[in-house]
């Protein structure tokens, strides 16, 4: 790479923002396509759905968190709910 362009702050902001977009555009051509849909699991809802629809369409570090942390609490919230109704079931007649 040649640094000898790189005169003043501005043609550094150029040169790391072409980095940038270079990068971002190998990812997204050479990443895997995420096929999640709402059948692939029963706690699926639409909250998940429009986190992982934001991070699809930016590719950003903290929408993917986020998308983790709203299909982590969906999890928790599905499965305590899961957990409480077998514990109060009855079995027997």
């Amino acid at each position: 790479m040649n640094t000898t362009i790189i005169q003043n702050a501005e043609t550094l902001e150029k040169v790391v923002q072409s980095i940038l977009f270079n990068i971002e555009e190998s990812w997204r051509k050479n990443s895997k396509p995420i096929k999640i849909t709402r059948h692939s699991k029963a706690w699926w809802n639409k909250d998940c759905r429009l986190s992982l629809e934001k991070y699809c369409l930016s590719w950003s570090l903290e929408n993917w968190h986020n998308f983790k942390s709203m299909v982590k609490k969906t999890k928790r919230s599905f499965f305590d709910d899961k957990i409480e109704e077998i514990a109060n079931k009855k079995y027997g007649p």
